[in-house]
């Protein structure tokens, strides 16, 4: 999963070129009407965790030594899990649980960024890079890919999973093709489809994730925002630039997706996002989110995000269209001849 790719003399060769670029270097190139110019596909894809491993205490950036170090970790890491991958199906490996079904191996997953990010977590704030406890009463809902989570509420708030097999309804939201597991908004770093494109004309910006292949279409400037009885699975977005930088508020969220990291209801979340345009093959993405009836305090992330020269196809979730007939099937015919599908 974390494999590098790359020689640390190129890694810190490809920092020092960011860092300049950012140093002031660049100029922001404009659309044809004034604005600093989003449009292309976007590469989000990154091994940095979301939340910051508590050893690093307040430390954004990794010293070189650092980064030597976590590489020869990551290394073994996925070694490791290849190894545990390839034990997992052997038809003759002796287990007590027997070959199992498993999902992708590590060569499927795309969990490293395109380009240099030292940073110890995307998430900047609160500034131990950690996500703040959740209020008193927030829901929790931890789905998994093994088995189901039994004794859940109604509706399954998690993406990936369910709470049972009576019915699609209990599916989690990947599995029913409404929800991509890293398409948010916001959008984050996951194990592939990390790509979005960005569209602009004069008064709209549509952001267009490749999983589920879902578009957000924000409209730029002084507009009217929904009322507050009309709640959308991606919220109502609104746009307006500030200098070369711009930024989406999206709140009107239908309560049914989680806030952040399995928690809360996200009915009274207000997201933020930032776009700014770094250099000819680099945006910064930021986003922040508010929402009181989850966290205790805000939460803000920074994701780089490298252009590509490739295109966005079209996702066609399938998992509703065959996969949801086919897993409700398995259970029935398991019922029947009352099988244990989650034995293991």
């Amino acid at each position: 999963m974390y494999l590098i790719r790359i020689a640390l003399f190129v890694l810190f060769t490809q920092a020092v070129n960011v860092f300049a670029q950012l140093g002031g270097d660049f100029t922001t190139p404009l659309n044809e009407w004034g604005h600093p110019d989003l449009n292309g596909v976007w590469n989000f894809s990154s091994n940095t965790p979301m939340q910051r491993p508590e050893k690093w205490g307040d430390q954004e950036f990794l010293t070189p030594k650092q980064i030597r170090e976590e590489i020869d970790r990551q290394q073994a890491a996925a070694k490791a899990a290849d190894e545990r991958a390839a034990r997992a199906v052997d038809l003759d490996a002796e287990l007590p649980t027997g070959p199992q079904v498993l999902g992708y191996n590590d060569f499927w997953f795309e969990t490293e960024g395109l380009e240099t990010n030292m940073r110890t977590s995307h998430i900047v704030y609160p500034l131990d890079g950690r996500i703040p406890d959740a209020v008193e009463g927030a829901k929790v809902q931890r789905g998994n890919q093994i088995t189901d989570t039994p004794n859940e509420i109604r509706p399954v708030r998690f993406v990936v999973g369910g709470i049972s097999k009576d019915g699609p309804e209990d599916r989690g939201l990947s599995e029913r093709c409404i929800v991509g597991f890293n398409s948010g908004p916001p959008f984050v770093p996951s194990l592939y489809n990390n790509n979005v494109q960005l569209v602009q004309n004069e008064n709209n910006i549509v952001i267009l994730t490749e999983m589920i292949h879902d578009a957000r279409i924000v409209p730029i400037g002084e507009k009217p925002t929904l009322d507050d009885n009309i709640r959308l699975w991606s919220g109502d977005s609104r746009g307006y630039w500030d200098g070369d930088t711009l930024i989406v508020e999206t709140k009107n969220f239908n309560g049914y997706r989680q806030t952040f990291n399995s928690t809360g209801d996200n009915y009274d979340m207000l997201l933020t996002e930032k776009f700014t345009r770094t250099a000819f093959d680099q945006v910064v993405y930021e986003f922040t989110i508010n929402d009181p009836t989850t966290f205790t305090d805000k939460i803000s992330a920074v994701v780089p995000m490298t252009k590509t020269s490739g295109q966005l196809y079209e996702y066609a979730c399938h998992e509703g269209n065959y996969g949801m007939p086919n897993t409700l099937r398995g259970a029935r015919v398991a019922e029947k001849n009352d099988w244990d599908l989650e034995g293991r």
